[in-house]
């Protein structure tokens, strides 16, 4: 005796409903690619957030091209200590000697430029080694001693403090050369018919523009040909209009005004020339893999004690930089100067995505934090904030990033 079993064919759909349970299904499936990317698109959110509060707040006074111009002068050293402070970060390690590096490095530019008539690049120059000798120095004893990152920095931050004041003896020490005060507050030169804008800053917009959407496109395809996971195109494409639509109205701004600054196109080489290392070259992956994974590196064959070494010269190299581009922006040489820039610098790549445990983190991240600092100390000192108060929100700013990431992995792990 055999038993037939028969299928039943499902019931078609009611007219009408396919369309609906699609857009739905296209919904949820972009709901789900913006969860599985929230911490790259989070901070990206807020900032936009953040910005559209102020811009009403301030009644537009946050989005006039002059001050938006000043926001990228006042910020450009905090955000070229917040690049090398990421991958300090990736690494595992942090760095609290970068503000007293900075001050101590101004203190030297001026004792070479002002005491010593040294040629402004060649003073340069040196400047630059001498923050990669110190940086250098604390790598050694972190890679290659053994001794833990926070203490040796926190050693540094004390010895360039002091030796900060022994060079400028207590004192302010100034005016600098005239061309090194425009690499750090100049503008691009004027060039082709009279307009309304500045016709080198449209310009070199539009190219940015065009390379960050080709780039994320060949991004995209290199993930896809390696089986990574990627977002939607749906989620993928709103995120390329949202950063081009960014990109320009800040080129507009700039450009209605005198032009992108000199120092914004330095960090648009940092930005791209770390970004790079970062995503393609091979130390860029040793980075992430000592941060992520120390053991199983050392296994891979990563030479993990350079690689540390590298990134804190790196850092001290950056921090040079930076120290360069206050006293060049302030004209003068300070012993005050560089008080809290580490703990800026290490809010903006926490804030901008870095994980306190390593591994974890983008430079555009870090640019990204050091932005949402930036127009949090620029709206609220337009609306007339206290100071007391401003240090108190960015606390809260700060207490929250690093809340959401580990939430985040909470949610992830479980």
């Amino acid at each position: 005796m055999s038993t037939e079993v028969t299928a039943k064919s499902p019931a078609p759909a009611p007219p009408g409903k396919s369309g609906a349970a699609a857009g739905g299904g296209l919904l949820q499936l972009m709901l789900d690619g913006l969860r599985r990317n929230m911490r790259q698109y989070g901070m990206l959110i807020a900032l936009g957030l953040i910005v559209a509060l102020f811009a009403v707040w301030t009644d537009g006074d946050l989005l006039l091209p002059r001050n938006v111009s000043n926001l990228v002068l006042q910020n450009s050293y905090i955000l070229i200590l917040a690049i090398g402070m990421m991958l300090v970060i990736i690494s595992g390690h942090i760095d609290l000697s970068v503000g007293s590096l900075t001050a101590f490095i101004g203190s030297i530019a001026a004792v070479f430029m002002v005491n010593n008539d040294i040629p402004w690049p060649l003073a340069v120059v040196l400047c630059l080694a001498v923050g990669a000798v110190a940086g250098a120095a604390q790598g050694f004893f972190i890679a290659y001693l053994g001794i833990p990152s926070f203490i040796v920095t926190l050693a540094g931050m004390l010895v360039f403090r002091g030796l900060t004041e022994i060079f400028l003896e207590g004192q302010t020490l100034g005016p600098f050369p005239e061309g090194l005060q425009k690499v750090a507050n100049g503008f691009l030169p004027e060039v082709g018919p009279q307009t309304n804008y500045h016709n080198l800053t449209l310009l070199l917009g539009f190219a940015v523009i065009a390379f960050v959407v080709i780039q994320e496109f060949r991004d995209r395809r290199r993930q896809q040909e390696f089986a990574l996971d990627v977002p939607p195109m749906n989620l993928f494409v709103l995120k390329l209009v949202a950063i081009s639509a960014a990109l320009l109205v800040v080129t507009m701004l700039l450009a209605s005004y005198k032009g992108a600054p000199i120092v914004l196109l330095i960090l648009g080489a940092l930005v791209v020339g770390f970004g790079y290392v970062m995503r393609n070259a091979i130390i860029g992956r040793h980075i992430y893999a000592i941060g992520g994974n120390l053991p199983a590196a050392k296994l891979s064959g990563v030479k993990d004690k350079k690689v540390v070494f590298l990134i804190f010269l790196n850092m001290g190299m950056l921090a040079a930089l930076a120290g360069l581009v206050f006293a060049a922006r302030f004209n003068a040489a300070s012993p005050k100067a560089g008080l809290n820039f580490e703990l800026e610098a290490i809010a903006a790549s926490f804030i901008g995505g870095a994980s306190m445990s390593g591994g974890v983190g983008t430079v555009l991240g870090a640019i990204i934090g050091g932005v949402v600092l930036g127009v949090l100390n620029n709206g609220m000192n337009l609306v007339g904030i206290g100071t007391d108060w401003q240090q108190v929100i960015k606390g809260m700013v700060l207490l929250a990033a690093v809340g959401f990431d580990v939430w985040n992995k909470r949610k992830g792990g479980s």
